[in-house]
């Protein structure tokens, strides 16, 4: 069993936490159509991202921002198909409440109304899309995860399902774990390692100095 040491650690939301996808994709291939588009080729780029970032690439003709705030707001509302992760809850449950957070490409509705809708808590620390200036790939939500966490970059875990966020994760300083629930294993091998579900990882806290524990993070690779 594969084990990393840390002392905080940071989860991606939607391919993580929540399953989602029913609803993710089905408002991006309507979006699709409705702009006579690729759905297969936007869902290839789109999980991780911040929707207007995708928006924009995908068709920069155009206003991003304007179809963004529409979209995110459709998907704030639309609740059908989400349901909660296998094992999610014993697992935050094992984690002290100041070591651990969120790092979610959506916004903090989308976020918030997701984790009630399927009885999970809202962390202390949540990094949303309005939070940051630039999405994932780019590493600025993990950073300031963990700085609001107050824990160095590198004794943080990430735990990511999406290849954007792998890719944020390691240019945060981060170990990363990537869940193959959203993309195949073959596309995840940047990640320090990759698990089929997060049912099989468990967290063991460890004797520290000050108020702060460590944490023990154990699982089975795929």
């Amino acid at each position: 069993m594969k084990s990393f040491d840390c002392e905080a650690v940071l989860f991606d939301l939607d391919g993580v936490l929540v399953n989602s996808n029913v609803a993710v994709e089905g408002h991006w291939r309507r979006w699709a159509q409705q702009h006579g588009l690729d759905a297969e080729a936007i869902l290839k780029i789109s999980h991780g991202r911040p929707a207007t970032e995708t928006i924009r690439e995908v068709a920069p003709h155009l206003i991003a921002e304007e179809e963004g705030r529409a979209f995110l707001q459709r998907e704030a509302e639309d609740l059908a198909g989400v349901v909660e992760v296998e094992g999610v809850a014993n697992l935050l449950d094992s984690l002290p409440d100041r070591q651990w957070a969120i790092v979610t490409s959506g916004t903090q509705a989308i976020a918030t109304n997701r984790l009630r809708h399927v009885g999970l808590s809202v962390p202390k620390v949540m990094i949303t899309a309005d939070d940051i200036s630039r999405g994932k790939p780019d590493p600025e939500g993990y950073l300031k995860a963990a700085s609001r966490l107050g824990v160095p970059p590198e004794r943080c875990l990430v735990v990511e399902d999406a290849v954007a966020g792998v890719k944020a994760a390691r240019a945060a300083g981060m170990s990363v774990v990537a869940v193959a629930t959203t993309y195949q294993p073959a596309d995840l091998i940047e990640a320090d390692a990759i698990v089929p579900a997060l049912v099989g990882m468990a967290i063991e806290q460890q004797v520290m100095d000050g108020d702060r524990v460590g944490l023990r993070v154990l699982l089975a690779e795929a």
